[in-house]
């Protein structure tokens, strides 16, 4: 494998995962041969040691109860039995000069340097540990002073503890270097499986960064945090696409609303500067320039007014307002132009309901959707607006027996300068159902819609009672 590979490897998180996973392992595995080995360690000294003091116990009772030469007696009879079993024993008179020594045959020829093993030292009842020099085992020694004035001294070597620790520490071994090995390749295994969504994220981010916004994210169905991160990714991925075609066709709408006014403006400054124009002919030109600015002035403050409302910054003096009245009131304001279409209005519900509110944004409200109906609504119709208590909220209803709005429509009709196919006849900016929506929801109000064609609409405003 080329280095260039092997290091970018190395910085990929699946083999830091992975790498993790197997010193955790690997320390585990220290950790639970250390439980292990040192207890047992501990277990065959006392084992051990307990064996060396049964049979100077034994000594010591054959020497009570035989005197010193039946013990010794007793000692040169074991004598080869005593070696082949690895005991060490030792009888010296009060002047510590050995009277009896039987070695291990493996302690038979140390150096000379091994004399320390035929000191008393350690007292009645104290260990020594002797260190064989050039073999890496010990003799343990344990002293006794007889009740004749002797010592006596029983010790075994540790080369068969040590071997069988060894042979522990190998079998140890042989288990846990393969189980470490498949423990790393089945960390990498499974690091890399665990984080087949992230690559497949980056994959699609890769993809939309070349400008594909419809690729998304495969799910995997594993119901685990990543899934819920691929989820959550695609549903972002299909509101910012969603956005985006919004944006394009907003600006799409903008442009296309924008041409008319322009144009017309243009119209106006051409014919101003025509010459030979009598004062009338550009006194005209020069009104037709300041409606046509207006009406572009107004669009532009329609759309600054919903994105403050939308991000929440729109500034609103709320008051308590009374409902009644101010339904009142904007129905005055639209009565000439009701009366001049026949369409009858009329207002309708509770005198006794107040809402906490930007009465100026509320009445802008109103007004819209009033003025909404009464371009859809054929002469001979009719427009309600009511008022109810529900709960803890208010409810303000403007009904009206207009033409109605088709099924495809109404998820659209609140979007910013969308006019459906009904309303491309009817002057206006497409602005008015996406500033009445964002002022209420500024207001902590929501705003539903009832229609189908032919049977009229039902706007419902739902905002907090306020006292």
């Amino acid at each position: 494998m080329p280095l260039a590979t092997i290091r970018r490897l190395a910085k990929t998180t699946g083999f830091r995962l992975a790498l993790w996973y197997s010193l955790v392992f690997i320390s585990s595995s220290l950790l639970l041969f250390a439980l292990l080995y040192f207890p047992l360690r501990s277990a065959i000294l006392e084992k051990d040691r307990n064996i060396i003091l049964g049979r100077l116990n034994e000594y010591t009772m054959q020497e009570r109860q035989r005197g010193l030469q039946g013990m010794l007696a007793e000692i040169r009879f074991e004598d080869d039995a005593n070696s082949q079993a690895g005991f060490f024993v030792r009888v010296a008179d009060p002047t510590d000069q050995s009277l009896i020594v039987t070695l291990p045959p493996e302690w038979r020829h140390l150096p000379q340097g091994f004399s320390p093993l035929f000191r008393s030292g350690g007292g009645d009842d104290g260990w020594i540990s002797l260190p064989a020099e050039g073999r890496g085992d010990v003799l343990e020694i344990v002293s006794r002073r007889l009740d004749s004035g002797y010592l006596l001294q029983v010790g075994r070597g540790s080369g068969e503890r040590q071997k069988l620790l060894e042979n522990f520490g190998r079998i140890f071994a042989g288990i846990m270097v393969p189980l470490i090995i498949l423990g790393f390749v089945g960390g990498f295994f499974l690091a890399f499986r665990s984080l087949l969504p992230v690559r497949d994220l980056i994959q699609v981010v890769r993809s939309i960064d070349i400008g594909k916004m419809d690729v998304r994210v495969p799910s995997r169905q594993t119901g685990d945090e990543l899934d819920e991160l691929v989820r959550l990714f695609n549903t972002m991925l299909e509101k910012i696409e969603q956005l985006l075609t919004g944006m394009r066709a907003a600006l799409d709408n903008v442009a296309h609303d924008l041409r008319t006014p322009v144009t017309r403006l243009r119209a106006g400054i051409e014919t101003a500067l025509q010459p030979g124009n009598r004062a009338e002919v550009l006194r005209e030109a020069l009104l037709d320039c300041a409606e046509e600015s207006e009406r572009i002035i107004t669009m532009l403050n329609t759309l600054m007014d919903i994105s403050e409302a939308e991000t929440g910054v729109m500034k609103l003096h709320r008051q308590p307002v009374d409902v009644a009245s101010l339904l009142a009131e904007v129905v005055d304001l639209y009565q000439y132009v009701a009366e001049e279409k026949g369409v009858a209005v009329s207002v309708a519900g509770s005198s006794a309901l107040t809402v906490m509110a930007d009465i100026d944004r509320m009445r802008q409200v109103i007004a819209n959707l009033l003025d909404n109906s009464l371009k859809h609504t054929p002469p001979g119709g009719r427009i309600e607006l009511s008022s109810a208590s529900q709960a803890e909220e208010v409810l303000i209803r403007v009904r009206d027996t207009g033409a109605g709005i088709p099924a495809q429509d109404l998820p659209r009709i609140f979007d910013r300068l969308y006019r459906g196919d009904h309303s491309r006849s009817q002057r206006g900016l497409g602005l008015g159902l996406s500033l009445v929506k964002a002022v209420i929801h500024a207001h902590a109000g929501s705003l539903e819609v009832e229609s189908a064609p032919g049977q009229g609409s039902i706007f419902t405003l739902r905002l907090p009672a306020g006292s």
